[in-house]
């Protein structure tokens, strides 16, 4: 029998595919994709149609513990200025398999506070 990490990587993996399917970045309606690991938590703008990352944020460049609520957050400004610097306005939202909860769903509110619609 597998380890349960491996099991639950499995499962995480089959959520980010269902998601993607769905889920699809164009120019006038990007990808903002969610990934959050145990220490850090880190969030990027993404063009599917070119394959380019337009704007990027993560707890690592902002030099903070990212797996707090409050790091999420941060990250979630952050990211939402950027864009907004960059003319962008909505975004489609991939949580990358995670719940919508705790550090992905503070993230994703902070970064409509700064105006992102999604």
């Amino acid at each position: 029998m597998a380890k349960k990490t491996t099991y639950t990587k499995v499962l995480q993996e089959r959520r980010q595919r269902r998601i993607r399917k769905r889920v699809e970045g164009t120019t006038e309606r990007p990808r903002l994709r969610v990934v959050r690991s145990t220490k850090h938590i880190y969030a990027q703008i993404i063009d599917d149609t070119t394959g380019s990352t337009l704007a990027s944020s993560s707890s690592v460049a902002l030099k903070i513990a990212g797996g707090t609520v409050d790091a999420a957050k941060e990250v979630g400004k952050s990211l939402g200025e950027r864009a907004k610097a960059q003319n962008i306005e909505q975004v489609a939202f991939d949580r990358g398999g995670n719940l919508y909860h705790g550090r992905v769903k503070a993230l994703a509110d902070a970064a409509r506070e700064t105006g992102l619609q999604f």
